[in-house]
């Protein structure tokens, strides 16, 4: 199935009316406050440098002054007011005040100077009319005015803006996809691997082209479709091709964008949404992840309501609102159905529910068709085989694979993707990369090589466990080694000895390495939870244990769905050590199955060791071959289906 998320839509508006996503945004606040802070350090600045004083000049008094007279040290008086600039002849000056509304001379006089005495300084007295004399006199009150105002000016702006911000904080964050922009349009031709979904969906794609024959013969119109899926699976995809196919417009939003932290934006963002729905219509709502909001209401702290209830009675008040000639869809996704509200689910909300599975071989090979239409391929890639080869694997994973074999090929400088590229990206995606800097010591790689050893011949003995396709000791993402195992054939169910054999495989590596080497190391930490999460559920929920019978213990996510406290349990204490007793049983004698085929087959564990430290990688063909010299008989070869790494 193509990429699991779509494109983000250009922000153009179409029609006119108010789409939030693409209204024009406004501008930066913060632009806005730096340059107007700039601006006022910039005026601080010229304030400062025209006003400023390199040294605060000495004061004088009047009798100082008429000594300094007598003595011939003064040079000049500037007069201003009732400032006086006092220059001397070794050019410093003095600031000094005369006294008001009386003349200099005569004040002067009074200290016993003479005519002649105040002949020899130059007096000047400046005109305090001028422009010049005004500006320097106010600008030091009305500079610092200035610059207040233009900050309470800035304020009031940003004031005015949060204002209309505010009445925007409930509109929705949907985005809109155009049904005229080609670019973004997707269609079921780019769809594969929902054969069923598609068919399904057909039928919501011609009510929304011809509503007029559905309401004619009184047809009610579906107001809902939930499509339930692994993640991957193509939900997202499908809302969109079932847009791009009716050629109406497509709002996508996440159910957690609903939610904030103000009680009542999610209600307000659900009204909103659907009002810009019915203004466009015919169009699609899709609310991906709804299980964020639509959880069974009465789940929150102490039972209360919260903020997702409300919103979750707004989207259930919204479909019940709909006008049987109303021709807008809600479509939604989620991996978590059991975790719904019932109310959600009943009929005249979301009447069509579409289960998505993971693709089969045929599914898979025509999505990986989908993604190698943009990329060169060379001749010998074969994408039937690599279909066979990834079991299991979402439309996001395959979508990541093609990327992957792309990226390896570029790397390489190469013009076109190999095959090699996309068998070794196989890996990648499903373990990770591989880690050449964790490079193991001798110790440490004979441990490893007799760890997977024990897994692959385990599998290779036991009747219902799954036949290796290749082992290796090559450390990929926290593994320092994996042994790949691929089915016989296309199953949808496991029974009683599927998972007991699976145990046992588990427990090879462990076996292998307490048997060879007398002591166990860290490395089948993870295979022992599998192996224990897995006869867990054998006893509590699949009703494999005698012992236990056909009761279901555990459900599958119920006890977080009616309010049950975190570890509460609807079961005695006496039926919990039972159910340990139980599990404990089934590991056990998994063990003993495990060492006994190692034991019995020792030469063949060596050997197998033995070409992994040589090779480190052994492929199907090659084990196969090692494995008929030691007499054991291959599994025989039918269609793949999915993998298990043990």
């Amino acid at each position: 199935m193509p990429p699991p998320r779509s494109q983000k839509p250009k922000k153009t508006d179409k029609r006119g009316s108010r789409w939030s996503p693409l209204t024009p945004r406004s501008t930066d606040p913060w632009s806005s406050f730096t340059t107007t802070l700039a601006l006022i350090v910039l005026l601080a600045l010229a304030y400062s440098y025209a006003f400023r004083t390199d040294t605060t000049p000495a004061s004088v008094t009047l009798s100082a002054l008429a000594t300094d007279i007598r003595a011939g040290q003064v040079e000049s008086i500037a007069v201003s007011g009732n400032e006086l600039t006092v220059t001397y002849t070794d050019k410093t000056e003095k600031k000094g005040k005369k006294e008001p509304d009386a003349a200099l001379t005569e004040t002067l006089s009074s200290y016993g100077l003479t005519g002649e005495a105040l002949a020899a300084v130059q007096i000047e007295v400046k005109d305090q009319s001028g422009f010049r004399y005004w500006f320097f006199s106010l600008a030091p009150i009305l500079l610092p005015l200035i610059l207040i105002g233009v900050f309470i000016w800035f304020l009031s702006k940003q004031m005015r803006q949060g204002g209309v911000q505010a009445f925007t904080f409930g509109q929705s964050k949907a985005r809109m996809i155009d049904p005229k922009d080609t670019a973004q349009r997707v269609t079921f031709s780019d769809v594969a691997g929902a054969k069923e979904a598609k068919e399904e969906l057909t039928e919501i794609v011609d009510f929304l082209k011809n509503p007029k024959k559905f309401l004619d013969i009184g047809a009610r119109i579906p107001k809902g479709v939930l499509l339930m899926g692994a993640p991957g699976t193509g939900k997202t995809l499908l809302g969109r091709a079932v847009a791009g196919e009716a050629g109406v417009p497509f709002f996508s939003i996440s159910g957690s964008e609903f939610v904030e932290m103000f009680v009542g934006v999610g209600a307000s963002r659900v009204r909103d949404l659907f009002q810009m729905a019915k203004r466009a219509a015919p169009a699609i709502i899709f609310v991906d992840e709804i299980d964020a909001v639509g959880r069974v209401r009465g789940t929150g702290v102490g039972g209360g309501n919260d903020e997702r209830e409300q919103t979750l009675n707004q989207i259930l008040v919204e479909m019940d609102g709909f006008e049987p000639n109303e021709k807008v869809i809600v479509m939604a996704a989620t991996n978590r159905p059991d975790v719904l509200d019932p109310a959600l689910l009943r009929p005249g909300r979301f009447d069509r529910r579409v289960t998505i599975d993971l693709p089969d071989r045929d599914g898979r090979e025509e999505i990986l068709k989908i993604h190698a239409r943009k990329k060169p391929l060379a001749e010998d890639v074969n994408l039937k085989v690599i279909a066979e080869r990834t079991p299991g694997f979402s439309g996001a994973e395959l979508y990541s694979l093609m990327n992957e074999g792309a990226i390896l090929a570029a790397r390489e400088d190469r013009k076109k993707v190999a095959q090699f590229d996309l068998i070794r990206s196989i890996e990648k995606v499903m373990l990770g990369p591989e880690r050449k800097s964790h490079v193991l010591n001798k110790k440490e790689k004979e441990i490893t090589a007799y760890h997977e050893a024990g897994h692959a011949l385990v599998s290779s003995v036991l009747p219902f466990a799954d036949p290796v396709h290749k082992i290796s000791i090559i450390s990929r993402g926290r593994a320092a080694g994996y042994t790949l195992k691929l089915p016989l054939e296309d199953t949808k169910m496991q029974s009683k000895n599927e998972f007991l054999d699976d145990i046992a495989v588990s427990l090879g590596g462990y076996v292998a390495e307490k048997e060879i080497f007398g002591d166990v190391t860290t490395g089948p930490s993870n295979d022992l939870q599998v192996l224990t999460a897995l006869a867990r559920d054998m006893v509590t929920r699949y009703g494999m244990s005698d012992a236990i019978g056909t009761i279901a213990i555990e459900g599958d996510g119920g006890r977080a769905l009616f309010g049950r406290g975190i570890g509460e349990r609807d079961y005695s204490e006496a039926m919990s050590a039972k159910v340990d007793a139980e599990v404990k049983r089934i590991i056990d004698e998994a063990y003993a199955k495990a060492k006994h085929i190692i034991t019995e087959h020792r030469s063949v564990l060596d050997a197998i060791s033995r070409t992994l430290v040589e090779k480190e990688t052994i492929e199907r063909d090659d084990f196969e071959k090692l494995l008929i010299a030691n007499g054991i008989t291959p599994k025989v070869k039918k269609d793949i289906e999915h993998a298990v790494v043990a």
